[in-house]
């Protein structure tokens, strides 16, 4: 099992990105959380198989209604707490 520290930039809070984000961690199998950033960005921790994060990191940058992603970053951790699902913050 991987663990990812994803961080996404644009305009990404107030437009409902979050949920869509929750939704696409669902299907993908995703455990873990998203939350929102002081700065305007949007930060996730996801841990699933590292082709299931692949696809997850995809799917989530394509934005979604007026959500509009510049640009995603990505740490891979060594580890981190093990999470049951995945929840909005």
């Amino acid at each position: 099992m991987a663990t990812w520290e994803i961080i996404v930039h644009g305009r990404v809070q107030g437009v409902g990105y979050r949920w869509q984000v929750q939704k696409v961690a669902i299907q993908y199998g995703i455990r873990g959380y998203v939350r929102n950033v002081s700065d305007g960005s949007v930060f996730i921790l996801a841990e699933a198989e590292e082709y299931a994060l692949e696809g997850f990191k995809l799917a989530i940058a394509t934005g979604y209604y007026m959500a509009r992603v510049d640009k995603i970053e990505v740490a891979k951790l060594d580890s981190a707490k093990k999470y049951h699902d995945f929840e909005i913050k």
